[in-house]
């Protein structure tokens, strides 16, 4: 049978209002979007998370494997800050920390926390390791001196009176030493490994046996 007119309008007009109702759903939705600042928040908060969990890492590697140090004070010009008197510029040197008491060399720089302030880390040179005996220099007491085990004798390149060191301590302990310094990172000019070897340290050394 065929639909009368009035069914076919009917229908028509049932098609049109659920085209309205479906064209108001979509520019209407019960849930919206969430605005773009919204998902810029959220990517900022994700990214941030991201950043923090490598801080206990960064920590971990600064105190343990090894750190840029900035060189402060005289004592070791001219081999660093060789222009300490002239401007204010400073030295960055890589501060290797991962076994920096073992197979300890002469002429080797290194850091180590001061005898008289244990809080101060200071850089000095190894002059003399255990077992040698070493020439002094002044304040130390005597002209010669024997390091005992487990010791070692440091100094300044500076000199007498422009380095508090152990000929003002004496020999200090190996365990006082915190890292070793491998690599000059700034001023360009000295950019490169430390050639610590290239020192001349045997004509500070009387002799050299084993301490007992």
């Amino acid at each position: 049978m065929r639909g009368s007119p009035l069914w076919t309008h009917i229908r028509r007009g049932g098609r049109a209002a659920f085209s309205f109702s479906a064209s108001a759903a979509s520019t209407n939705p019960v849930n919206p979007a969430r605005p773009p600042r919204s998902a810029f928040a959220r990517q900022f908060i994700v990214r941030l998370l991201g950043i923090a969990t490598w801080i206990p890492v960064a920590i971990w590697f600064n105190s343990t494997v090894a750190e840029v140090t900035r060189i402060e004070g005289p004592s070791m010009y001219p081999f660093l800050n060789s222009q300490f008197n002239e401007s204010l510029e400073r030295d960055w040197v890589i501060n290797r920390k991962l076994y920096a008491q073992e197979e300890l060399k002469r002429g080797m720089v290194v850091f180590l926390r001061s005898p008289y302030r244990p809080e101060v880390v200071s850089v000095k040179r190894i002059i003399g390791l255990e077992g040698d005996v070493v020439q002094t220099r002044q304040p130390y007491p005597t002209p010669y001196v024997r390091i005992p085990a487990g010791h070692m004798w440091v100094e300044g390149d500076a000199g007498v009176g422009k380095s508090l060191d152990s000929n003002t301590y004496g020999p200090v302990s190996i365990g006082l030493i915190t890292g070793r310094l491998t690599h000059v990172l700034l001023p360009f000019a000295k950019l490169g490994r430390v050639r610590w070897w290239e020192y001349p340290v045997d004509d500070r050394i009387i002799a050299t046996r084993p301490a007992y």
